[in-house]
């Protein structure tokens, strides 16, 4: 039986190119659109891609897991409780490397990594304590539980407006509003409000348990011999046309990470997957494999690297500008134009980090946490 896809980190490596690219674009002002998030409510391909990594997460968690025999021992529970930890210390590192402006005042408690590593946590307990038959239940609790708890606790009238919704009033609970992404600019002014808020952790554990039920579906269609394609196929449309309909009810918006949001990605991520396992395990496709696979055999590594060289390009100071903009000014504006030339700068930014990770793939480095 075959225990390891190549479609699988195939998927891992694109969603991560996808994270960097949309992630570092040179200039937000002259970025293509379907390259930036939305603004509240609605979907960008943009939106796509941390789902998307998260729900890959939650697809490694059950052949990583096959080595202790899906069975919660001691170890296991503190190899999850360390490896939690890890996450969150390598969030702070790669933010607030070197660390010579830090200050615990301004810290921001949760960030990408942080929901990694609560998702990754939650999924891991949960799948190892409860029989595999009651996870598609558990995932609809959970959807609808925090659709519930968003209307009841939201201000009546407004309960999905950024201002007045539940999940930044449990943040501002609980860490208080300097703890939290102040990037939302409302009405000129900028708002504390976190999109990888503690509560809409709570359906971001529901993207990471989608994955893994496919990884179970993979597994028990290689032990029938059978392809999964058509069914990853027909179960990822399926998703769509609910999160569709349910939109209308419950707006799909990923900075809330709706549960709507949760069913339009896990859908799209089930048809991604079916076509990739088609194209790669059944027609044996590898042509161009190699590139995401750099990125997705060490996507921690690479998405580390990412973000230390981004925020030190931001830090570092080029004729009174950060050196990220003045490389857009300087080099990638004049050749390209602007909104040309701002995708120039992100398509390079990427091949910059591919480079550096194809030196550890090279030499069989992989940062395992």
């Amino acid at each position: 039986m075959k225990t390891r896809f190549l479609s699988l980190d195939i998927l891992r490596g694109i969603t991560l190119a996808g994270m960097i690219l949309v992630n570092n674009n040179g200039n937000g002002d002259f970025t293509y659109g379907p390259l930036l998030h939305a603004k509240w409510n609605g979907f960008t391909p943009t939106d796509l891609v941390f789902p998307s990594f998260l729900f890959m997460v939650g697809v490694a968690m059950r052949f990583s897991l096959k080595a202790f025999n899906y069975e919660l021992t001691p170890s296991v529970r503190n190899k999850i409780l360390k490896r939690t930890i890890y996450l969150f210390l390598i969030n702070y590192f790669v933010f607030y490397f070197p660390f010579t402006d830090f200050s615990f005042e301004k810290l921001r408690f949760l960030n990408v990594l942080p929901r990694i590593a609560l998702s990754y946590c939650a999924v891991s307990f949960l799948t190892l304590q409860v029989p595999s038959k009651w996870l598609t239940w558990i995932n609809a609790g959970i959807l609808l539980s925090f659709w519930g708890i968003l209307y009841v606790f939201g201000d009546a009238g407004s309960w999905m407006d950024i201002s007045s919704n539940a999940v930044r009033k449990l943040d501002l609970f609980l860490f208080g509003e300097s703890h939290l992404y102040h990037g939302n600019v409302i009405n000129g002014i900028r708002i504390a409000f976190d999109p990888e808020g503690f509560l809409s952790t709570l359906p971001a554990i529901s993207t990471c348990l989608f994955g893994y039920q496919v990884s179970l579906y993979l597994e028990n269609q290689a032990k029938e011999n059978k392809s999964a394609s058509l069914g990853l196929l027909g179960w990822g449309a399926a998703l769509v046309l609910v999160a569709v309909i349910w939109d209308h009810a419950f707006p799909i918006n990923k900075k809330l990470w709706t549960s709507s949001f949760v069913l339009l990605c896990a859908g799209i991520d089930f048809i991604l997957i079916g076509f990739l396992n088609w194209w790669i395990e059944t027609k044996e496709r590898h042509f161009g494999n190699t590139f995401f696979l750099v990125f997705g055999t060490n996507s921690i590594l690479a998405y580390g690297i990412s973000e230390v060289i981004a925020i030190q390009l931001g830090k570092f100071q080029i004729q009174d500008m950060s050196a990220s903009d003045w490389l857009y000014w300087h080099i990638f504006e004049p050749i390209f134009g602007k909104y040309n030339g701002s995708l120039a700068y992100a398509i390079t930014f990427v091949l910059v980090c591919w480079g550096v990770c194809w030196v550890f793939w090279r030499k069989k480095i992989f940062l395992k946490v």
